[in-house]
Protein backbone atom coordinates (compact mmCIF):
# COMPACT_ATOMS: atom_id res chain seq x y z
CA UNK A 1 0.00 0.00 0.00
CA UNK A 2 0.99 3.68 0.10
CA UNK A 3 2.10 3.65 -3.53
CA UNK A 4 2.28 7.24 -4.75
CA UNK A 5 4.83 8.33 -2.16
CA UNK A 6 7.02 5.38 -3.10
CA UNK A 7 6.96 6.26 -6.80
CA UNK A 8 8.23 9.73 -6.00
CA UNK A 9 11.01 8.30 -3.86
CA UNK A 10 12.10 6.01 -6.67
CA UNK A 11 12.43 8.86 -9.12
CA UNK A 12 14.81 10.63 -6.74
CA UNK A 13 16.81 7.45 -6.17
CA UNK A 14 17.13 6.76 -9.88
CA UNK A 15 18.49 10.23 -10.49
CA UNK A 16 21.17 9.59 -7.88
CA UNK A 17 22.31 6.15 -9.04
CA UNK A 18 21.12 5.92 -12.66
CA UNK A 19 18.72 3.26 -11.41
CA UNK A 20 17.36 3.10 -7.94
CA UNK A 21 13.68 2.05 -8.13
CA UNK A 22 11.15 2.60 -5.46
CA UNK A 23 8.67 0.72 -3.30
CA UNK A 24 6.39 -2.29 -2.82
CA UNK A 25 5.08 -2.14 -6.39
CA UNK A 26 5.99 -2.69 -10.06
CA UNK A 27 5.33 -1.47 -13.59
CA UNK A 28 5.35 -4.96 -15.03
CA UNK A 29 2.71 -6.49 -17.25
CA UNK A 30 -0.63 -7.54 -15.71
CA UNK A 31 -0.66 -10.81 -13.81
CA UNK A 32 -3.18 -13.50 -14.58
CA UNK A 33 -5.79 -14.47 -12.04
CA UNK A 34 -4.97 -17.85 -10.58
CA UNK A 35 -7.32 -20.74 -11.09
CA UNK A 36 -9.33 -22.18 -8.24
CA UNK A 37 -7.23 -24.10 -5.76
CA UNK A 38 -7.18 -27.87 -5.71
CA UNK A 39 -9.11 -29.52 -2.90
CA UNK A 40 -7.08 -29.60 0.33
CA UNK A 41 -6.23 -32.91 1.88
CA UNK A 42 -5.41 -32.19 5.51
CA UNK A 43 -8.95 -31.37 6.58
CA UNK A 44 -12.40 -32.56 5.57
CA UNK A 45 -13.73 -30.89 2.42
CA UNK A 46 -16.62 -29.45 4.39
CA UNK A 47 -14.30 -27.79 6.89
CA UNK A 48 -11.77 -25.78 4.92
CA UNK A 49 -11.95 -22.39 3.23
CA UNK A 50 -9.78 -21.33 0.31
CA UNK A 51 -9.36 -17.63 -0.40
CA UNK A 52 -7.94 -16.97 -3.90
CA UNK A 53 -5.54 -14.09 -4.58
CA UNK A 54 -5.98 -12.06 -7.76
CA UNK A 55 -3.54 -10.19 -10.01
CA UNK A 56 -3.70 -6.45 -10.67
CA UNK A 57 -2.08 -4.63 -13.62
CA UNK A 58 -1.83 -1.04 -12.38
CA UNK A 59 0.49 -1.07 -9.37
CA UNK A 60 4.02 0.46 -9.42
CA UNK A 61 7.00 -1.10 -7.68
CA UNK A 62 8.86 0.97 -5.13
CA UNK A 63 11.63 -0.77 -3.22
CA UNK A 64 12.42 2.15 -0.94
CA UNK A 65 8.74 2.55 -0.12
CA UNK A 66 8.52 -1.14 0.72
CA UNK A 67 11.43 -0.70 3.12
CA UNK A 68 9.79 2.36 4.70
CA UNK A 69 6.49 0.56 5.20
CA UNK A 70 8.16 -2.39 6.89
CA UNK A 71 10.41 -0.21 9.03
CA UNK A 72 7.44 1.74 10.34
CA UNK A 73 5.48 -1.43 11.13
CA UNK A 74 8.38 -2.62 13.30
CA UNK A 75 9.95 0.77 14.15
CA UNK A 76 9.96 0.29 17.90
CA UNK A 77 12.40 -2.58 17.38
CA UNK A 78 14.92 -0.49 15.44
CA UNK A 79 18.36 0.05 16.90
CA UNK A 80 18.91 3.64 17.98
CA UNK A 81 21.64 4.16 15.38
CA UNK A 82 19.33 3.14 12.55
CA UNK A 83 16.31 5.40 13.05
CA UNK A 84 17.42 7.65 10.24
CA UNK A 85 16.90 4.84 7.67
CA UNK A 86 13.50 4.99 6.80
CA UNK A 87 -15.26 -26.37 11.62
CA UNK A 88 -14.58 -26.11 8.11
CA UNK A 89 -11.96 -24.80 5.79
CA UNK A 90 -12.28 -21.79 3.61
CA UNK A 91 -10.14 -20.75 0.68
CA UNK A 92 -9.60 -17.26 -0.71
CA UNK A 93 -7.96 -16.85 -4.10
CA UNK A 94 -5.57 -13.93 -4.13
CA UNK A 95 -4.77 -11.24 -6.67
CA UNK A 96 -1.05 -10.91 -7.36
CA UNK A 97 -0.73 -7.17 -7.78
CA UNK A 98 1.83 -5.77 -10.23
CA UNK A 99 4.42 -8.50 -10.52
CA UNK A 100 4.39 -9.84 -6.92
CA UNK A 101 4.35 -6.43 -5.25
CA UNK A 102 1.32 -7.20 -3.10
CA UNK A 103 -1.40 -9.85 -2.84
CA UNK A 104 -5.03 -9.21 -1.93
CA UNK A 105 -8.21 -11.21 -1.55
CA UNK A 106 -11.91 -10.50 -1.32
CA UNK A 107 -13.87 -10.48 1.95
CA UNK A 108 -17.61 -9.89 2.34
CA UNK A 109 -19.04 -7.82 5.21
CA UNK A 110 -22.63 -7.36 6.39
CA UNK A 111 -26.10 -8.59 5.44
CA UNK A 112 -26.53 -8.50 2.51
CA UNK A 113 -22.83 -8.77 1.83
CA UNK A 114 -20.61 -5.89 0.73
CA UNK A 115 -17.36 -7.10 -0.85
CA UNK A 116 -13.94 -5.56 -0.25
CA UNK A 117 -10.45 -6.13 -1.62
CA UNK A 118 -8.16 -6.51 1.40
CA UNK A 119 -4.42 -6.90 1.84
CA UNK A 120 -4.00 -10.13 3.87
CA UNK A 121 -1.19 -9.30 6.30
CA UNK A 122 0.47 -11.71 8.77
CA UNK A 123 2.52 -8.78 10.10
CA UNK A 124 -0.41 -6.90 11.69
CA UNK A 125 -3.70 -7.71 13.43
CA UNK A 126 -6.31 -5.09 12.50
CA UNK A 127 -9.25 -5.52 10.11
CA UNK A 128 -10.05 -2.13 8.56
CA UNK A 129 -11.52 -0.81 5.32
CA UNK A 130 -13.05 2.25 3.69
CA UNK A 131 -16.53 3.33 4.75
CA UNK A 132 -19.18 5.89 3.84
CA UNK A 133 -18.00 7.85 6.88
CA UNK A 134 -14.83 8.63 4.94
CA UNK A 135 -14.54 11.84 2.89
CA UNK A 136 -11.12 10.90 1.50
CA UNK A 137 -11.89 7.37 0.29
CA UNK A 138 -12.69 8.24 -3.31
CA UNK A 139 -12.18 5.28 -5.62
CA UNK A 140 -12.57 2.73 -2.82
CA UNK A 141 -15.45 0.39 -2.15
CA UNK A 142 -17.01 1.91 0.97
CA UNK A 143 -18.84 -0.04 3.65
CA UNK A 144 -22.32 1.38 4.25
CA UNK A 145 -23.64 0.44 7.70
CA UNK A 146 -27.18 1.55 6.77
CA UNK A 147 -27.34 -1.27 4.23
CA UNK A 148 -26.45 -4.05 6.68
CA UNK A 149 -29.06 -5.56 8.97
CA UNK A 150 -26.32 -7.17 11.10
CA UNK A 151 -24.34 -3.97 11.76
CA UNK A 152 -23.89 -2.91 15.38
CA UNK A 153 -22.37 0.35 16.57
CA UNK A 154 -19.29 0.36 18.80
CA UNK A 155 -17.87 3.86 18.50
CA UNK A 156 -14.36 3.40 19.92
CA UNK A 157 -11.66 5.17 17.92
CA UNK A 158 -8.71 3.56 16.10
CA UNK A 159 -5.76 4.94 14.17
CA UNK A 160 -2.86 3.48 12.19
CA UNK A 161 0.15 5.39 10.82
CA UNK A 162 2.81 4.25 8.36
CA UNK A 163 6.44 5.19 7.77
CA UNK A 164 5.90 6.91 4.40
CA UNK A 165 3.54 9.45 5.98
CA UNK A 166 0.30 7.63 5.15
CA UNK A 167 -2.32 6.90 7.77
CA UNK A 168 -5.89 5.77 8.36
CA UNK A 169 -8.28 6.22 11.25
CA UNK A 170 -11.91 5.82 12.22
CA UNK A 171 -14.28 4.05 14.60
CA UNK A 172 -15.03 0.47 15.55
CA UNK A 173 -18.23 -1.43 14.81
CA UNK A 174 -19.29 -5.08 14.58
CA UNK A 175 -20.85 -7.00 11.72
CA UNK A 176 -20.81 -10.44 10.14
CA UNK A 177 -17.71 -11.08 8.02
CA UNK A 178 -17.49 -13.85 5.41
CA UNK A 179 -14.04 -15.11 4.42
CA UNK A 180 -13.97 -17.70 1.65
CA UNK A 181 -17.50 -18.85 2.43
CA UNK A 182 -17.14 -18.99 6.24
CA UNK A 183 -19.34 -16.47 8.07
CA UNK A 184 -17.99 -14.96 11.29
CA UNK A 185 -20.78 -13.55 13.46
CA UNK A 186 -20.22 -10.26 15.25
CA UNK A 187 -16.65 -9.58 14.06
CA UNK A 188 -15.16 -6.29 15.25
CA UNK A 189 -14.40 -4.17 12.19
CA UNK A 190 -12.59 -0.84 11.83
CA UNK A 191 -14.44 1.67 9.66
CA UNK A 192 -12.15 4.24 8.07
CA UNK A 193 -13.28 7.84 8.50
CA UNK A 194 -10.08 9.20 7.01
CA UNK A 195 -7.26 7.83 4.86
CA UNK A 196 -4.27 9.84 3.70
CA UNK A 197 -3.70 10.63 0.03
CA UNK A 198 -1.11 7.87 -0.30
CA UNK A 199 -3.87 5.28 -0.02
CA UNK A 200 -5.88 6.61 -2.96
CA UNK A 201 -3.61 4.88 -5.50
CA UNK A 202 -3.58 1.63 -3.53
CA UNK A 203 -5.59 -1.14 -5.21
CA UNK A 204 -7.10 -2.38 -1.95
CA UNK A 205 -9.99 -1.10 0.15
CA UNK A 206 -8.25 -1.97 3.44
CA UNK A 207 -6.35 -4.63 5.30
CA UNK A 208 -6.98 -7.87 7.18
CA UNK A 209 -4.38 -8.58 9.86
CA UNK A 210 -3.48 -12.21 10.57
CA UNK A 211 -0.92 -11.76 13.35
CA UNK A 212 -1.80 -12.27 17.02
CA UNK A 213 -4.45 -10.25 18.86
CA UNK A 214 -1.95 -8.85 21.36
CA UNK A 215 -1.03 -6.13 18.83
CA UNK A 216 -4.44 -4.91 17.65
CA UNK A 217 -4.61 -1.11 17.66
CA UNK A 218 -7.51 -1.30 20.13
CA UNK A 219 -6.79 -3.63 23.03
CA UNK A 220 -9.03 -6.64 23.48
CA UNK A 221 -10.26 -6.91 19.90
CA UNK A 222 -10.44 -10.45 18.54
CA UNK A 223 -8.97 -11.02 15.08
CA UNK A 224 -10.86 -12.80 12.29
CA UNK A 225 -8.65 -15.85 12.82
CA UNK A 226 -9.51 -15.83 16.55
CA UNK A 227 -13.19 -15.91 15.68
CA UNK A 228 -12.89 -18.53 12.94
CA UNK A 229 -11.48 -20.76 15.67
CA UNK A 230 -13.74 -19.79 18.60
CA UNK A 231 -16.94 -20.03 16.52
CA UNK A 232 -15.99 -23.49 15.30
CA UNK A 233 -15.86 -22.44 11.67
CA UNK A 234 -12.59 -24.20 10.83
CA UNK A 235 -11.54 -27.72 11.72
CA UNK A 236 -7.97 -26.79 12.66
CA UNK A 237 -6.49 -23.50 14.01
CA UNK A 238 -4.35 -23.08 10.91
CA UNK A 239 -4.19 -21.34 7.57
CA UNK A 240 -1.97 -22.24 4.64
CA UNK A 241 -0.50 -19.54 2.43
CA UNK A 242 0.56 -19.91 -1.20
CA UNK A 243 1.74 -16.80 -3.07
CA UNK A 244 2.16 -17.22 -6.80
CA UNK A 245 4.67 -15.56 -9.10
CA UNK A 246 3.65 -13.27 -11.91
CA UNK A 247 6.14 -15.14 -14.10
CA UNK A 248 4.13 -18.34 -13.48
CA UNK A 249 0.64 -16.89 -13.80
CA UNK A 250 0.43 -14.96 -10.54
CA UNK A 251 -2.40 -15.38 -8.07
CA UNK A 252 -2.23 -17.23 -4.79
CA UNK A 253 -4.36 -18.80 -2.07
CA UNK A 254 -5.10 -18.57 1.64
CA UNK A 255 -6.66 -21.78 2.94
CA UNK A 256 -8.24 -21.29 6.37
CA UNK A 257 -8.49 -24.48 8.42
CA UNK A 258 -6.45 -26.67 6.10
CA UNK A 259 -3.39 -27.35 3.99
CA UNK A 260 -3.34 -27.57 0.19
CA UNK A 261 -0.88 -30.34 -0.67
CA UNK A 262 -0.90 -29.35 -4.34
CA UNK A 263 0.89 -26.10 -3.54
CA UNK A 264 4.23 -27.43 -2.32
CA UNK A 265 6.81 -30.14 -2.92
CA UNK A 266 8.59 -32.33 -0.40
CA UNK A 267 7.56 -32.52 3.25
CA UNK A 268 6.25 -29.81 5.54
CA UNK A 269 8.61 -29.19 8.48
CA UNK A 270 7.40 -27.64 11.74
CA UNK A 271 9.17 -24.63 13.25
CA UNK A 272 8.23 -23.20 16.65
CA UNK A 273 7.05 -19.60 16.75
CA UNK A 274 7.90 -16.89 19.27
CA UNK A 275 4.75 -14.75 19.40
CA UNK A 276 5.78 -12.74 22.48
CA UNK A 277 5.72 -9.55 20.40
CA UNK A 278 2.52 -10.47 18.57
CA UNK A 279 4.25 -11.60 15.37
CA UNK A 280 5.05 -14.91 13.66
CA UNK A 281 8.66 -14.94 14.89
CA UNK A 282 11.11 -17.74 14.10
CA UNK A 283 14.85 -18.39 14.32
CA UNK A 284 17.03 -18.71 11.22
CA UNK A 285 20.04 -20.84 12.06
CA UNK A 286 22.27 -19.72 9.20
CA UNK A 287 22.29 -18.81 5.54
CA UNK A 288 24.45 -19.04 2.47
CA UNK A 289 24.82 -17.36 -0.89
CA UNK A 290 27.54 -18.03 -3.47
CA UNK A 291 30.48 -19.16 -1.33
CA UNK A 292 29.61 -16.90 1.61
CA UNK A 293 28.00 -17.82 4.93
CA UNK A 294 25.35 -15.72 6.66
CA UNK A 295 25.13 -15.43 10.43
CA UNK A 296 22.07 -16.62 12.38
CA UNK A 297 19.24 -14.19 13.06
CA UNK A 298 15.64 -13.94 14.28
CA UNK A 299 12.90 -13.29 11.73
CA UNK A 300 9.22 -12.51 11.30
CA UNK A 301 7.18 -14.11 8.50
CA UNK A 302 5.16 -11.25 7.06
CA UNK A 303 2.91 -11.54 4.00
CA UNK A 304 2.30 -7.78 4.15
CA UNK A 305 5.92 -6.91 3.31
CA UNK A 306 7.10 -7.20 -0.29
CA UNK A 307 10.84 -7.54 0.18
CA UNK A 308 13.18 -9.71 2.19
CA UNK A 309 14.54 -7.32 4.84
CA UNK A 310 17.56 -8.53 6.78
CA UNK A 311 19.38 -7.21 9.84
CA UNK A 312 22.04 -4.76 8.66
CA UNK A 313 25.00 -7.11 9.17
CA UNK A 314 23.39 -10.02 7.36
CA UNK A 315 22.21 -7.75 4.55
CA UNK A 316 25.81 -6.59 4.10
CA UNK A 317 26.98 -10.21 3.97
CA UNK A 318 24.50 -11.04 1.22
CA UNK A 319 25.25 -7.86 -0.70
CA UNK A 320 28.99 -8.46 -0.58
CA UNK A 321 28.60 -12.01 -1.89
CA UNK A 322 26.43 -10.78 -4.78
CA UNK A 323 28.48 -7.62 -5.51
CA UNK A 324 25.43 -5.49 -4.78
CA UNK A 325 25.80 -1.76 -4.09
CA UNK A 326 24.25 -0.13 -1.02
CA UNK A 327 22.01 2.75 -2.08
CA UNK A 328 21.95 4.17 1.45
CA UNK A 329 18.16 4.01 1.74
CA UNK A 330 17.62 0.39 2.74
CA UNK A 331 17.89 -0.90 -0.84
CA UNK A 332 20.69 -2.33 -2.97
CA UNK A 333 21.49 -2.09 -6.67
CA UNK A 334 22.23 -5.50 -8.14
CA UNK A 335 23.08 -7.15 -11.46
CA UNK A 336 20.12 -7.51 -13.82
CA UNK A 337 21.50 -10.81 -15.11
CA UNK A 338 20.27 -13.62 -12.85
CA UNK A 339 22.84 -15.99 -14.37
CA UNK A 340 25.58 -13.96 -12.67
CA UNK A 341 23.90 -14.29 -9.27
CA UNK A 342 23.53 -17.20 -6.84
CA UNK A 343 20.53 -18.60 -4.97
CA UNK A 344 20.08 -17.40 -1.40
CA UNK A 345 19.45 -20.20 1.11
CA UNK A 346 18.36 -20.14 4.75
CA UNK A 347 18.62 -22.99 7.26
CA UNK A 348 15.51 -23.05 9.46
CA UNK A 349 14.86 -25.86 11.92
CA UNK A 350 17.40 -28.08 10.23
CA UNK A 351 16.02 -27.65 6.70
CA UNK A 352 17.10 -25.36 3.87
CA UNK A 353 14.71 -22.92 2.16
CA UNK A 354 15.79 -21.12 -0.98
CA UNK A 355 15.16 -17.83 -2.75
CA UNK A 356 16.26 -18.36 -6.37
CA UNK A 357 18.69 -15.91 -7.94
CA UNK A 358 16.00 -14.60 -10.30
CA UNK A 359 13.86 -13.50 -7.33
CA UNK A 360 16.76 -11.50 -5.87
CA UNK A 361 16.11 -9.02 -8.69
CA UNK A 362 13.13 -6.90 -7.65
CA UNK A 363 12.89 -4.23 -10.32
CA UNK A 364 14.74 -3.15 -13.43
CA UNK A 365 15.23 0.41 -14.65
CA UNK A 366 17.24 0.55 -17.84
CA UNK A 367 20.39 -1.50 -17.30
CA UNK A 368 20.23 -1.15 -13.51
CA UNK A 369 18.25 -3.26 -11.04
CA UNK A 370 17.13 -3.05 -7.41
CA UNK A 371 17.56 -6.14 -5.24
CA UNK A 372 14.71 -8.10 -3.67
CA UNK A 373 16.51 -7.88 -0.32
CA UNK A 374 17.30 -4.86 1.82
CA UNK A 375 17.74 -3.67 5.40
CA UNK A 376 15.96 -1.42 7.88
CA UNK A 377 18.02 -1.12 11.04
CA UNK A 378 16.02 -3.86 12.73
CA UNK A 379 17.47 -6.50 15.03
CA UNK A 380 15.46 -9.16 13.21
CA UNK A 381 14.64 -9.99 9.60
CA UNK A 382 11.29 -9.69 7.86
CA UNK A 383 10.72 -12.65 5.59
CA UNK A 384 8.33 -10.97 3.17
CA UNK A 385 6.82 -12.04 -0.13
CA UNK A 386 10.20 -12.56 -1.81
CA UNK A 387 10.66 -15.50 0.60
CA UNK A 388 7.03 -16.65 0.88
CA UNK A 389 6.38 -16.92 -2.86
CA UNK A 390 9.11 -19.59 -2.91
CA UNK A 391 8.01 -21.46 0.23
CA UNK A 392 4.55 -22.64 1.28
CA UNK A 393 3.75 -21.58 4.86
CA UNK A 394 1.16 -23.02 7.25
CA UNK A 395 0.44 -20.78 10.26
CA UNK A 396 -0.81 -22.49 13.45
CA UNK A 397 -1.75 -20.02 16.21
CA UNK A 398 -3.15 -21.97 19.18
CA UNK A 399 -1.47 -23.72 22.13
CA UNK A 400 2.21 -23.69 21.13
CA UNK A 401 2.19 -21.55 17.97
CA UNK A 402 4.19 -22.80 15.03
CA UNK A 403 4.62 -22.60 11.28
CA UNK A 404 5.19 -25.37 8.79
CA UNK A 405 7.40 -24.73 5.77
CA UNK A 406 8.00 -26.53 2.48
CA UNK A 407 9.48 -25.45 -0.83
CA UNK A 408 6.98 -24.60 -3.57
Amino acid sequence: MKISACIALIAVALAAVDARPARHHSSAAPSAVSSAAAAPSHAPAHSTLSVPLKANPHFKKNAKGAVLKAINKYKKYQTASSHHILASTGGVNMTDYQNDVMYYGEVTVGTPGQTFKLDFDTGSSDLWFASTLCSSCSGKTEYDSSKSSTYKKDGRAWKISYGDGSSSSGILATDDVTIGGLKITGQTIELAEEISSEFTSDPTDGLMGLAFDSITSVSGVQTPMDNLISQGLISKPIFGVFLGKDSNGGGGEYLFGGIDDSKYSGTLATVQVDNSQGFWGISVDSGSVASASIDSFSAIIDTGTTLLLLPNDQASQVASALSATDNGDGTYSISCDASTLSDLSFSIGGNDYTVPAADLIFQQQGDQCIAGFGYGGLQFAILGDVFIKNNYVVFQQEDSPSVQLAAI
